[in-house]
């Protein structure tokens, strides 16, 4: 059977996650049952690169499809988005996945970017795609507090009570603060991340930002592999999942 890789982009607003879940509709659940009729209506199994919670968005997801059609990527591609139609999800590209390849474990890097609006207004153009911060935030400081957490570490302190990870031993490649205008982005890259990994670390950068905290906080967190000592979830709303490295890296069909 035919393995495809997808590249998809989603708004995470009215899904539950990227995983299927008996609560409400998921963004795997959209891929499958449009994928449904390609592969003798017999709805495929899906794998992401990254599972997103509810409410976070991806402009870089890359999916693992199985289906029986042996199709050209680009007709794949347009079947796919014709049948998933009004959701909120499109695959930009598709191609042919080597032998022996998968989504996830084929990884070797990810990237994410959260968004926080920093104006005293409320976002309405971007409501739900930023997390909403009026008071000044301190970019610079930010950013000097996150390359603190750089490097190969026991990430405990910044991982979520639920995660089901085997070990929170976790290599940082990235972790940049910037301010464009009255948006704060962070940028962070590793091979892998901790279940809330990034929104807790942003969590924390955010009280650095507002200067409730000194610059070295964050290391010192960290060192503490306490949870309870960090700052608060960020929402999911200003999170996207930007990109995920193959090596060698997916020939997308144009």
């Amino acid at each position: 059977m035919p393995l495809y890789a997808l590249l998809v982009e989603y708004d995470g607003t009215p899904f539950v996650g990227w995983q299927r879940q008996e609560n409400g509709l998921s963004v795997q659940q959209v891929i499958e049952e449009a994928a449904a009729p390609l592969n003798g209506d017999t709805v495929p199994t899906a794998g992401a690169a990254g599972r997103t919670d509810a409410g976070v968005h991806a402009e870089g997801q890359v999916v693992g499809l199985p289906v029986r059609a042996d199709l050209p990527p680009d007709r794949l591609r347009e079947a796919l988005n014709a049948r998933s139609r009004p959701h909120p999800v499109s695959v930009v590209a598709a191609a042919r996945a080597p032998e022996g390849w998968s989504a996830r474990f084929s990884a070797t890097g990810r990237a994410y970017r959260y968004r926080i609006s920093n104006r005293r207004a409320r976002p309405a153009l971007e409501a739900g795609r930023v997390w909403h911060v009026p008071q000044r935030l301190d970019a610079a400081a930010m950013h000097a507090a996150a390359q603190g957490l750089l490097g190969h570490h026991d990430f405990s302190a910044y991982r979520a009570s639920t995660c089901q990870a085997r070990d929170a031993l976790r290599t940082l490649d990235r972790l940049d603060v910037s301010r464009l205008g009255d948006t704060i982005e962070v940028t962070v890259e590793a091979r892998s991340f901790l279940h809330h990994q990034v929104r807790n670390m942003v969590g924390t950068l955010v009280q650095v930002g507002l200067g409730r905290r000194p610059v070295s906080w964050p290391r010192a967190v960290l060192e503490s592999g306490d949870r309870s000592r960090a700052g608060q979830t960020a929402p999911a709303e200003g999170l996207f999942f930007t990109a995920v490295r193959y090596d060698p890296p997916i020939a997308w069909a144009s």
